[in-house]
């Protein structure tokens, strides 16, 4: 355990145990450089606490990269509780998450992510400041789910560009894993754009409701993976690019929504890159999210945020154009624009306290 911990330079991981709400839940801090860390709280029905480590280690490290290459001064965070949000939640589960959070004076600030949403949240704020992605009758920014699928929308339009040598992505057939939140308002933007969608998701309740606003083709979750496409957007949960997956992959582009998709990221960024397959890397691309409740940090206005998730085309730009001068992933290129911004700031923060002492 301790290994996993160090392998990533983490700071900080709290494991928060309450019988009486049945909370079991695990707090990443992994870097603060650049400021308290930020990221989402997921619920989830996850095997064992082996598996649950691991998540809260891998998305809390990607938070820290996703901050430094937008350019927010945030560090990075994640929380995992166990359990599923289908029948497990409660108030009291969520208030007692909320005084762990408290407990950590700042340098963590949660949101809602993966099985937790807007009401969550305000149950969170009952006992913590540290909270954001509450609702806007509280003085909240909402689900971020818009923002972040516009980014991921960005995001599609410039790996099109570099891909194609046009940002339009009218006719592309584009296969959609995942429509949830963000799946389904990515879909949307898609729809008006002038794609053709192919759709998957594990709920069918989401299916039917993604159906009401756009025309697309439903596929099984397994399928989706041979489907033959321009672009595979996966939108759910994480590893769904993996060595089982790779070689049924018919598309030119990976550009979606969900954390972690590389099961391992040197090891199949570099055989994404060697099969002529564009990967925009799921941290930078769906950063419209943290743009988001960084924003209510300072007082949300949705234009504002919408117009900073604009960035995103352009980040994506320099980074692939990094990848090929560099004869690199795009997910090397991308780390290497964060860990150069985090050791600037680290550097600068170490000589101005050495100064000041």
């Amino acid at each position: 355990m301790f290994n996993e911990i160090e392998k990533h330079n983490h700071e900080e991981v709290v494991f928060c145990s309450d019988k009486a709400s049945g909370l079991r839940a695990i707090i990443a801090i992994h870097d603060t450089t650049l400021g308290p860390a930020i990221g989402g709280t997921r619920m989830w029905n996850y095997s064992g606490e082996e598996e649950a480590l691991k998540d809260a280690l891998r998305l809390s490290r990607q938070m820290t990269y996703k901050a430094a290459v937008t350019g927010l001064n945030l560090g990075g965070g994640k929380a995992i509780i166990m359990g599923d949000p289908k029948k497990d939640k409660s108030e009291l589960l969520f208030r007692t998450f909320g005084k762990f959070v408290n407990g950590l004076g700042g340098r963590y600030i949660t949101a809602e992510d993966v099985g937790t949403d807007v009401k969550d949240m305000e149950y969170v704020r009952m006992e913590t400041k540290h909270v954001t992605g509450i609702s806007k009758a509280l003085g909240g920014s909402g689900n971020p789910s818009t923002v972040t699928a516009f980014g991921v929308f960005v995001g599609m339009k410039a790996s099109a560009h570099k891909k194609w040598g046009s940002d339009s992505l009218k006719g592309k057939k584009i296969a959609i894993q995942g429509v949830g939140s963000v799946g389904r308002y990515l879909a949307e933007y898609l729809y008006a754009e002038g794609s053709e969608l192919f759709i998957t998701d594990i709920d069918n309740d989401k299916i039917s409701s993604a159906l009401h606003t756009i025309k697309a083709h439903v596929v099984s979750p397994e399928e989706i993976y041979d489907i033959d496409c321009d672009i595979f957007s996966p939108n759910a949960l994480g590893s769904v690019v993996n060595d089982e997956t790779i070689p049924r992959l018919k598309c030119e582009i990976i550009a979606g929504g969900a954390n972690s998709q590389l099961d391992d990221e040197e090891k199949h960024g570099k055989i994404l890159k060697e099969k002529g397959i564009l990967f925009a890397p799921d941290y930078v691309i769906n950063a419209g999210g943290l743009i988001n409740v960084a924003n209510e940090l300072e007082g949300y206005r949705q234009d504002r945020a919408m117009k900073q998730a604009e960035a995103i085309y352009d980040i994506l730009q320099n980074i692939y154009s990094i990848s090929e001068r560099e004869n690199i992933s795009t997910i090397s290129a991308a780390n290497h624009i964060a860990e150069e911004r985090l050791n600037k700031i680290g550097k600068m923060k170490h000589i101005y306290s050495a100064n000041n002492k």
